[in-house]
């Protein structure tokens, strides 16, 4: 103790206990992939202070966009299972590899995306392409909607699962085409208005920054 002078096992009894300061917590390489407009939620917390976490949009994520690809280490063995997430395989060099995360130092922000549980909450699909996966979005994903993936239809043969098949990807109809008037596909995530071009969006946007 420095205001007494003396060496003590333990705290001081006069001066009482040393006030400690913690370092900081660094987060792990995963979480900090995770784009901008994109947020992790824990949803569940099981034992061992273990999170079951989930992958959530900021704001609307439009239709066939790209992530990827999948940041995981190639092994022959799965050493880190987890049911809410999907298996994960790529062929490289003639071989079958399983791309394995068994913490988030050895992953991308994907890692935490949970697999879809049926057509309706399914948003992403997975494919190999290069000897990578992707994920890519088949809808809009409207903001606080949970990002969930199956595999493609091909991939999924790949990996000996069934294919999920979303209705709003089929451009098939029983029915005779119909003319339909142009319909707007860029949301402001601020408003919720649309607008047929980008162009117009980001003009619009501005308006909303002068606001602020």
């Amino acid at each position: 103790c420095e205001d007494c002078g003396k060496s003590l096992v333990g705290e001081c009894k006069l001066h009482g206990p040393l006030i400690r300061a913690k370092d900081r917590v660094i987060p792990s390489r995963a979480r900090l992939t995770l784009p901008h407009y994109l947020t992790l939620r824990v949803l569940e917390l099981r034992a061992g202070n273990q999170q079951i976490l989930g992958v959530f949009a900021k704001k609307v994520i439009q239709k066939r966009t790209q992530f990827g690809p999948y940041v995981g280490q190639l092994s022959t063995k799965l050493t880190c299972y987890d049911e809410s997430r999907l298996v994960l395989q790529v062929l490289k060099d003639g071989g079958k590899y399983f791309l394995d995360t068994p913490n988030e130092d050895c992953g991308n922000w994907m890692m935490f995306v949970r697999l879809a549980r049926n057509q309706e909450e399914q948003t992403l699909v997975a494919y190999q392409h290069c000897g990578e996966v992707y994920f890519t979005t088949v809808k809009p994903i409207e903001p606080h909607t949970e990002l969930k993936v199956w595999y493609a239809a091909d991939y999924a043969k790949f990996m000996e699962a069934s294919a999920v098949f979303i209705k709003e990807e089929s451009d098939v109809s029983p029915l005779p085409p119909v003319a339909k008037e142009p319909v707007d596909s860029w949301i402001c995530s601020s408003c919720g208005s649309t607008f047929a071009t980008f162009a117009l969006l980001e003009s619009h946007q501005c308006i909303h920054k002068d606001r602020v």
